[in-house]
């Protein structure tokens, strides 16, 4: 008897892991589209979006965010579709160049196509691909379709009602821009400058911050009586049962209530698994969430704890973030490989950001001095092109780049 008891168990538990591991692999706003087959072929269950409900009394979003995650606000690249008519790009050739510019242009609004190809691609001049590129300095938002920042700023200078001499000046600037300090006892420089400070950079900055709107997995709280963990069921979508009482005992019914069950289970063991992970994440790291350093953290160790595979571990955390009082994390973030056998890359990463943080913005700290400061402090040996790529992975500009972003800034 209990052999069959446990047999069952098994049985039951294999069935809800079939549907489990697809839930726990798919990021919080995918589930709907995750569990859409499971739902198409059982008439008795239907699918209400997480997204249609209202937020829980631990939602930490703000109406702002809530507004920027609409589904039917419109992308960059909508916007830009829109615009490619008439009088601008008149003929149907003129149009379809400038889609083909459209699906060159990076989610910062740049243009990262080869004018050559295109050129070949619709049997026509390098000159006359560029001829309908710079029409782009006519279209919001202003400066798309600019190869870099400065062309992009040149675009934007459209937007600006000015009379001829600062027109030329502000372009003046903008042409030596690497040596803009010295034209500062210029009689027009002031008011240049504070055209320049308005430029957008990069031109889609708005979308761009659209596109990277997160919606994270797991909160951690600080209350009166510690610090807490929350899973964000909000954006979960809801398993909702219809089906007659009285026709339950029919055998096919039966088996499409378990597929339910099955589903509404997957979802609790999504939360009950992402529970125990930030749950290992708060105690391992309770020192980061107090304002410290991360640690090494082995993904391994996790998924000995838990009793699972590290591939399966991985997958629940890939995709996945913590919120917290520090900011927004992606999990993975607490899992980087160590530098040291005691220090991570996190632990190095935090720590390039703060000595940018706090740096001289009239002289930028250089990444050879950023890298004697990490041997200094830490004890250990990298080289300067580590320095480097972790500070493209944490988005921050070079020292040179850094210095006249200072100056637009004020």
């Amino acid at each position: 008897m209990k052999l069959r008891q446990t047999q069952a168990t098994k049985l039951a538990i294999s069935s809800t892991l079939r549907s489990w591991l697809p839930v726990l692999q798919a990021d919080i706003e995918s589930l709907d589209e995750v569990l859409e087959p499971f739902v198409k072929d059982n008439p008795f269950i239907m699918l209400k979006s997480g997204f249609e409900r209202g937020l829980t009394k631990h939602e930490r979003f703000t109406s702002d965010n809530i507004a920027s995650l609409n589904i039917s606000k419109k992308s960059l690249y909508e916007i830009l579709y829109e615009q490619i008519t008439a009088p601008l790009f008149p003929t149907p050739k003129s149009k379809k160049i400038a889609f083909a510019i459209i699906e060159n242009i990076d989610e910062e609004g740049y243009f990262r196509g080869d004018v050559n190809k295109l050129a070949k691609v619709f049997s026509t001049s390098k000159q006359n691909i560029e001829m309908i590129r710079q029409r782009f300095a006519y279209l919001e938002p202003v400066g798309v379709g600019a190869k870099d920042m400065l062309e992009s700023f040149i675009f934007q200078l459209n937007d600006f009602d000015l009379d001829n001499e600062l027109l030329l000046f502000v372009k003046k600037l903008i042409y030596n821009f690497d040596n803009m300090q010295d034209f500062c006892n210029e009689a027009l420089f002031d008011k240049a400058l504070s055209i320049i400070k308005r430029f957008r950079n990069p031109p889609a900055i708005e979308y761009l911050a659209q596109s990277r709107q997160i919606i994270p997995d797991i909160y951690i709280i600080e209350t009166k009586n510690g610090i807490e963990i929350d899973i964000n069921s909000s954006f979960y979508p809801q398993v909702i049962l219809d089906v007659d009482p009285n026709s339950e005992s029919n055998e096919y019914v039966k088996q499409k209530i378990k597929g339910a069950k099955d589903l509404i289970d997957a979802l609790e063991m999504r939360k009950a698994t992402l529970y125990k992970i930030g749950l290992m994440i708060l105690e391992y790291q309770y020192d980061f969430f107090k304002g410290g350093a991360i640690k090494p953290m082995k993904l391994k160790d996790l998924a000995e704890d838990l009793d699972r595979n590290p591939s399966t571990i991985s997958r629940a955390i890939s995709n996945k973030y913590l919120s917290c009082s520090r900011g927004v994390f992606a999990l993975k973030d607490f899992f980087s490989t160590a530098v040291d056998e005691n220090i991570s890359s996190a632990s190095i990463k935090e720590y390039i950001s703060e000595l940018i943080k706090n740096e001289d913005r009239k002289k930028p700290i250089s990444d050879n001095k950023i890298l004697a400061k990490i041997e200094e402090k830490f004890g250990i040996k990298i080289v300067r092109r580590t320095i480097a790529k972790y500070r493209k992975q944490l988005n921050i500009a070079g020292s040179s780049e850094r210095k006249k972003l200072y100056m637009l800034s004020g």
